[in-house]
């Protein structure tokens, strides 16, 4: 009784600190009160379904329009990412939207081939943000991250194609993404050398446009010289193409060199236009969690489209919801835990709790070690090598059935690391541990079929519950737990669908992992204690991860480009999650292991939330 009366309290505890999370992160994007959040759901000119956060001040009326900007995410993210901004800008009095693009969050998925129709659905809130009574038309701006800011050259296209007049953005900001820099007859230029139908153009007309360029930015701010080399990103501001984006469309041989951060003014038909491009040392991904960024953010649009309530750039508040949004990510596994416990304490799942908890046993001499250590640096090898060599595989291969492309390469580097723990298993136990008596019921390899119902039902009821609280936070608060590139966000019945698709990867990985770090590596010498344990084989979980992205960007920072060149740049950024979330693996299956001596039910729990968590927060493409 006293043990499941300490777990109540940290059951508690978890819950507490999901509640505070919700009602702190809500404070702060609704600046305590003075902000009316809505979540937007309609049916566009573009015939799909579009998700959005409308954000309305206090005091915005009919009679008392404010401007409106409307802001995006980039690939593989969505609406909430661009927290940092909404929170920021509606706190200054902007009515802002924030989208999911098409294929990403709540709003429908499509083809390809529609990206760039109407903005990626960019265009399409920029016509829903006209029509609001209590916006400003004549000082509408559209802003992005990544392919959110393409999405934005895209909506600008799209509104060239009607009269002056009536066009409606006024200003655009293109965050982590070039500008049109030519007039290129077909698909607007990002960077390769200009052929005799290129030459430079002002695409962007009377509208004010501003670029934040990062120094070290993955993806874009190059230029592909006449000799084949490439100027690196943190060389941007001196190239023609930043140069000539400052002298508005000019050929830059023929004017200035203009600098960074400063605003540059000239009457085009009559109308004074801006531009300013800022750059910031920092990477690509870095540019959604920065202050600087917002500072840079603030500015342009105060300087463009005017802010209502004047507050200086510095002075930033979002900070404080992201620390909220993490309480809530620390609550919400503790609540696995301790609502797993819970359940253990149940007539219905009592069976599955072991007589007594399980403990580290000793490292049986040098061979034990050998075989320890062994094990976890070829795994860890293997893992690093695997990771990168499945990368063009997966894009080449993917079967159309599986709708994500992100999830669909993780899954299958899931699936080999999988099989390859299980393997360096299979060898341990037959050559060592069977030796030395290891009895794999007593660990928990071998269940029965009764407990192993059970277990696969307690882990759809703790997963379940454990998203109940997401779904909670979003209803009420519209809010959810993250923290940078890490998310737990609620879902559209569709991406249930595709989680299905994606278990068995996850699973396969997760149950290996949790059986080789509770069953075979739950070891301890006499000179160490069993959280040193946990902790090394978090650390060994997530090493491979750690050490490309200290290669990628040690190399980055030093020669001024990445270092794995024959793979998408994309694949260093999407390890910044999985650097947290393999390692937790560890230890959230062992506090699971200590009561039950199962290893399955704490991997099938964490396969299936991580399967949530990656078809939530990536790119759905037919």
């Amino acid at each position: 009784m006293r043990g499941i009366s300490k777990n109540s309290k940290f059951l508690v505890f978890a819950l507490i600190l999901c509640l505070v999370s919700m009602i702190g992160a809500s404070f702060v994007q609704t600046s305590g009160g003075k902000v009316t959040v809505k979540d937007l759901r309609w049916e566009t000119p573009s015939g799909h379904l579009m998700s959005a956060l409308l954000f309305v001040p206090d005091g915005v009326t009919k009679d008392n329009p404010a401007p409106g900007i409307v802001t995006s995410h980039g690939w593989y993210n969505n609406r909430e990412m661009q927290d940092l901004n909404y929170v920021e800008l509606s706190r200054r009095g902007y009515v802002v939207i924030s989208i999911d693009m098409y294929g990403h969050g709540n709003s429908d998925a499509i083809a390809a081939t529609e990206w760039q129709n109407r903005g990626t659905g960019m265009y399409d809130a920029v016509e829903l943000m006209a029509d609001l009574p209590y916006v400003d038309k004549e000082n509408i701006a559209v802003t992005g991250h990544s392919n959110g800011a393409r999405a934005a050259n895209w909506s600008i296209l799209e509104d060239n194609k009607k009269p002056i007049e009536d066009q409606l953005i006024s200003s655009a900001l293109l965050i982590a993404n070039d500008a049109m820099y030519t007039n290129d007859p077909g698909e607007p230029l990002y960077w390769s050398l200009r052929n005799d139908e290129q030459q430079y153009a002002n695409v962007y007309g009377t509208r004010d446009v501003g670029i934040i360029a990062a120094q070290y930015d993955e993806f874009f701010f190059r230029s592909l010289q006449e000799d084949g080399t490439v100027t690196p990103p943190r060389e941007y501001i001196h190239t023609e193409y930043a140069q000539s984006f400052l002298n508005f469309g000019i050929d830059p041989s023929e004017k200035e060199t203009r600098d960074q951060s400063t605003f540059y003014k000239q009457s085009i038909d009559g109308v004074e236009a801006l531009r300013v491009i800022y750059t910031p040392n920092q990477i690509h991904p870095w540019n959604h969690f920065s202050a600087n960024v917002v500072n840079d953010t603030i500015e342009y649009f105060d300087e463009s489209i005017g802010a209502p309530n004047s507050i200086e750039p510095s002075s930033q508040v979002w900070q404080w919801k992201v620390f909220f949004n993490f309480l809530g990510l620390v609550g919400f596994f503790m609540f696995i835990v301790t609502f797993t416990k819970f359940m253990l304490s149940t007539e219905a799942f009592r069976s599955l709790k072991a007589q007594k908890e399980a403990v580290a046993s000793n490292v049986q001499g040098k061979k034990g070690q050998l075989w320890f250590w062994g094990g976890l640096i070829v795994s860890a090898i293997i893992s690093g090598y695997s990771y990168l060599a499945l990368y063009n595989w997966s894009i080449e291969n993917r079967p159309a059935f599986f709708t994500q492309s992100p999830v669909f390469y993780i899954g299958a580097w899931s699936v080999v690391m999988g099989i390859v723990t299980l393997v360096i298993l299979f060898l341990s136990y037959k050559f060592f541990s069977k030796g030395q008596g290891l009895d794999l019921r007593e660990v928990g390899v071998v269940i029965s079929l009764k407990s192993l119902w059970k277990t696969i039902v307690l882990a759809v009821i703790v997963s379940s519950a454990a998203y109940s609280l997401v779904f909670i936070a979003d209803y009420f608060f519209k809010t959810d737990f993250r923290i940078w590139v890490i998310a737990i966000k609620a879902f559209t019945p569709d991406k249930l669908v595709e989680a299905l698709k994606y278990l068995p990867f996850f699973l396969i990985f997760y149950v290996a992992n949790s059986i080789a770090v509770n069953s075979f590596n739950f070891i301890a010498s006499s000179k160490s204690r069993e959280w040193v344990n946990t902790s090394l084989l978090a650390i060994f979980n997530g090493l491979s991860a750690a050490v490309i992205v200290l290669i990628q960007y040690t190399h980055f920072f030093i020669q001024g480009d990445v270092y794995f060149t024959d793979v998408s740049n994309i694949v260093g950024i999407w390890l910044f999650p999985i650097i947290v979330i393999i390692p937790l693996a560890a230890i959230i299956t062992r506090k699971i292991f200590r009561v039950t001596k199962n290893p399955y039910l704490g991997g099938i729990i964490y396969a299936i939330i991580v399967t949530i968590m990656m078809v939530t927060n990536t790119l759905t493409q037919y």
